[in-house]
């Protein structure tokens, strides 16, 4: 005998009524969120922000239909209450500013857009309409994005400062090339006569020369930064020329540092040939070498033996000027008074010099302790003003 199964209930008119009822609610809060969302963006446009504007456009017109906003970012809410689709532009003559397209009957958008001073034409919903006119006058803001010059304009100075470094190491190599000459000759107070000039050529570029820290090594560093000091056989270059002229009074152990010395500006000419130069290095670059003169000036400065720091601080003069120079077109024009003040420090620096002059070149006596740290004061000014350069000219 076989049974079989119940056949499934048929759903209740219950629960039918229930689903329809869920089913129609569910319709009028979605009709409910979209008369809301319309009637919103019909009457209530989004609340304007500082530096804000509401354009409302009736049938041909604008209103307002002129405008007038600060130079800088504003924010326009473009209400559509004419009976068409239209869009509003603003147009620089015939190119197009920015726009809005396709805003519906009763419906609004916005956009902010970074404006210059200057006059523009707006459209007005549809393109065969009489435009409008939106003035933008200057700002803060406008003016020292104006002052600030593009990095187009740094192509000038940057390709005049490449000259500079590639005459001034072809000066450091000869001078080199003359003390060699010297040595060879056996000639003690020609060689003597003949350093300091030459250390003054590498001064001349250093702030350039230091970014390449193994050739500035063997070229310039001191002994102090050897462990076996003066005996280290790292200590090479400029400084170990020094030591044998004025330390040892020796030129004997001299031929080969100074034919090592030669290679090495040979390597360094070539290297400042191919140097990649951002604009923000120049300024930096001084910056940080007439802070490390201010620093190591009142423990004695770089020329133990020779004494020659005041040759070394021309040079060093001499080569931050020369970035500064190049600058000072920009810079008067974005920091007028911070070029004032740059030129102040820089008459500082060769005032507190002058005291020392003597024909083309300086006395020989050596500094006290004293007069270091007098000198240190104008180049350390100096320094921090040079610190502030980048920032006015926006490269920060």
């Amino acid at each position: 005998m076989s049974s079989s199964s119940p056949e499934p209930k048929a759903p209740s008119s219950h629960l039918m009524r229930a689903a329809v009822a869920a089913s129609a609610l569910l319709a009028l809060a979605g009709l409910a969120a979209f008369w809301y969302a319309s009637n919103h963006a019909r009457q209530a446009p989004p609340k304007a922000a500082d530096n804000a504007v509401t354009v409302t456009i009736r049938g041909n017109v604008c209103e307002p239909n002129e405008i007038t906003v600060p130079a800088g970012r504003t924010t326009f809410t473009i209400v559509n209450q004419s009976n068409r689709a239209l869009e509003w532009e603003i147009l620089d003559g015939v190119m197009v500013v920015e726009e809005r397209e396709n805003i519906a009957p009763g419906f609004s958008q916005t956009m902010t857009v970074k404006l210059q001073p200057g006059e523009f034409a707006i459209t007005c919903g549809l393109l065969s309409n009489p435009r409008g006119k939106l003035r933008v006058t200057p700002s803060a803001a406008s003016e020292a994005e104006a002052a600030r010059p593009s990095l187009v304009n740094y192509v000038g100075a940057l390709a005049e400062y490449q000259t500079f470094l590639r005459l001034e190491a072809g000066t450091l190599e000869d001078a080199v090339r003359a003390l060699s000459d010297a040595v060879q000759a056996g000639d003690l107070r020609q060689v003597r006569a003949l350093y300091a000039p030459a250390h003054q050529a590498y001064k001349r570029i250093e702030p350039m020369a230091e970014l390449f820290a193994d050739l500035d090594t063997r070229i310039n560093a001191r002994a102090d930064y050897f462990e076996k000091r003066e005996a280290d056989a790292g200590f090479t270059g400029f400084h170990r020329i020094e030591y044998a002229l004025y330390g040892q009074n020796d030129l004997k152990p001299l031929a080969p540092v100074v034919a090592q010395l030669i290679v090495d500006i040979g390597v360094l000419k070539e290297r400042l040939r191919g140097l990649n130069m951002p604009p923000e290095r120049l300024a930096s670059s001084a910056s940080k070498l007439l802070r490390r003169v201010a620093d190591n000036l009142p423990a004695g400065g770089e020329d133990h033996y020779g004494h020659a720091e005041l040759a070394n601080l021309q040079g060093g003069y001499e080569g931050t000027k020369k970035i500064a120079d190049l600058l000072q077109p920009l810079l008067v024009k974005a920091a007028p008074a911070l070029q004032k003040s740059l030129d102040e420090r820089f008459a500082a620096f060769d005032a507190a010099l002058a005291p020392y002059r003597e024909g083309e070149g300086f006395k020989p006596a050596p500094l006290d302790e004293a007069q270091r740290k007098a000198l240190a004061e104008p180049v350390r000014a100096l320094a921090e003003e040079l610190a502030k350069v980048n920032a006015a000219l926006g490269l920060e």
